[in-house]
């Protein structure tokens, strides 16, 4: 946990907490997570929200990783967690973590204009790479690995005895991970590489320890390293002066990990690096200098790499603004701001799948919504995009919506139905749309019922409107509790 504040537009970190928890070592075979594992992260996150109480929500932004991912019960964990703090905790991709170690380390480290720089952040149930060009913030690849210090310890490890064919068959376990990336990153021309977090850190302090004033890795510092540790026979026999006990638990799982990277990519050199994933989020939390939501340039790319009719796209998105402007104005209830995007996105992406074809749009825009790397979206972002997407056209299955956690059902439904009325009056894709000629009214406050007010004019010249509109009361008759009436004035 980091808490800053900002002073003249300066970052300063004015407490900072760190508990390992090992979360990962509570998964089994079936990725079910242990009650003992899910206690100790509740136990920590109680501790924490000490600290956090009384902050205003939009201050605070709790991210998750590779356990959580993977977690087949973490709603369990996350209805615990729903208890102890008044802040979401949202779940990120591999991929996203990726990102965010990358421009959590890029804000720190100084580095030239015409460098690669290269940033490895190996954790305990997953690998972030990420690799960027300049002064870009953004990396252009980046990857996650389902290899980490707490599971290839289980894995290889389950004894804590330490011998040479258990710590090579580690390693090159590794290098498979990484195997179809080795040839593309070699491509990239790496100039400058860090390693960020644990493993990382306590490689660096033992190379530290062992008279490397620099504490920069190379290969031969590695490769002696290596042949120190294999010397001990047990986690609890490596007595290096900076190895924490809690750390000799998970450092020769780390170590093998680090080298098969390392070597596989034929590092020259790899330095240390304080900041990471939390401060990658910190960053995006309080702005940054000159930051723009990372969300929106990533649907405006994902919009111009899919080749969408952006005269279109951006009159569907224009309706969505004015019709959530006269819901909002008549609706008892507030829809975030962070949310209310989501459905603009949502009008903007909705023919990404146009390509494959049309008749089931709907299905393959949001496949590919759910499926592409989608930088600065958390999972639950992703999928709610996907998932209104997927619902934007013909009949609506309400038993098949995802479960979220960030989320509220009745926002959700609200952004969904004027979605749908949204892309349907730009049906027949007319250069600009009198949009005067609607007016959106809930029946009695019931924010699931509507009645679309038509401007008759308006109807004389588009009657194939009054056709889609009678379709589309049929869909929302199926659904219990909604409704659409049509009213001409």
């Amino acid at each position: 946990m980091i808490i800053a504040r900002i002073i003249n537009g300066a970052t300063q970190i004015i407490y900072k907490n760190k508990k390992n928890i090992h979360l990962a070592t509570g998964l089994d075979e079936n990725n079910q997570l242990s009650e003992s594992s899910i206690k100790r992260g509740i136990e920590c996150l109680e501790l924490f929200a000490e600290r956090l109480n009384g902050f205003p929500p939009e201050n605070v932004r709790i991210v998750a990783t590779y356990t959580l991912r993977v977690a087949s019960n973490r709603h369990k964990f996350l209805k615990a967690a729903a208890k102890i703090l008044p802040y979401p905790i949202e779940i990120i991709s591999g991929q996203e973590e990726a990102r965010l170690v990358y421009l959590g380390t890029m804000t720190a480290e100084p580095t030239s204009s015409i460098d690669t720089k290269f940033v490895i952040d190996i954790g305990g149930g997953s690998t972030e790479i990420a690799i960027g060009k300049g002064n870009d913030l953004k990396p252009i690849i980046v990857a996650s690995r389902p290899m980490g210090c707490v599971t290839f310890n289980k894995r290889f490890f389950p004894q804590q005895k330490i011998d040479e064919e258990s710590f090579q068959r580690a390693k090159l376990a590794a290098e498979q991970q990484i195997e179809t990336m080795i040839s593309t990153i070699k491509k990239q021309n790496i100039t400058v590489a860090f390693g960020t977090s644990g493993t990382i850190k306590s490689i660096h302090h033992i190379l530290l320890d062992l008279g490397v004033s620099d504490g920069i890795i190379t290969p031969k510092r590695l490769d002696d390293l290596v042949s120190y540790v294999l010397d001990f026979e047990t986690f609890d026999d490596i007595t290096y002066p900076s190895l924490s006990d809690e750390r000799k638990q998970v450092f020769v799982s780390g170590l093998a990990i680090f080298c098969g990277v390392f070597n596989a990519l034929g590092l020259s050199s790899l330095q240390y690096s304080s900041n990471a994933l939390r401060e990658g989020v910190l960053y995006e939390l309080i702005g940054g200098p000159n930051y723009r939501d990372i969300r929106q340039t990533t649907a405006e790319s994902l919009s111009k790499h899919y080749n969408i009719d952006q005269r279109h796209a951006m009159q569907v998105v224009k309706t969505a603004k004015y019709f959530f402007l006269q819901w909002k104005e008549q609706a008892q209830i507030d829809i975030p701001i962070c949310v209310e995007s989501i459905l603009y996105w949502a009008a903007l992406l909705h023919e990404v799948g146009l390509k494959i074809n049309f008749s089931s749009v709907h299905k393959h825009s949001s496949y590919i919504l759910q499926n592409s790397n989608l930088p600065g979206f958390n999972e639950e972002q992703q999928l709610l995009l996907s998932t209104l997407v997927r619902y934007h056209r013909k009949s609506i299955n309400i038993e098949a919506f995802p479960y979220f956690s960030l989320f509220e059902f009745k926002h959700i439904i609200s952004l969904l139905q004027i979605l749908r009325l949204s892309i349907l009056i730009n049906n027949q894709r007319s250069t600009e749309i009198n949009l005067n000629a609607f007016r959106l009214k809930l029946v009695k406050d019931k924010l699931t019922k509507m009645t679309f007010e038509i401007d008759t004019n308006f109807v004389e010249s588009n009657k194939l409107i009054l056709l889609d509109l009678e379709q589309e009361q049929k869909y929302w008759q199926a659904i219990n509790d909604w409704s659409l009436s049509i009213m001409l004035l």
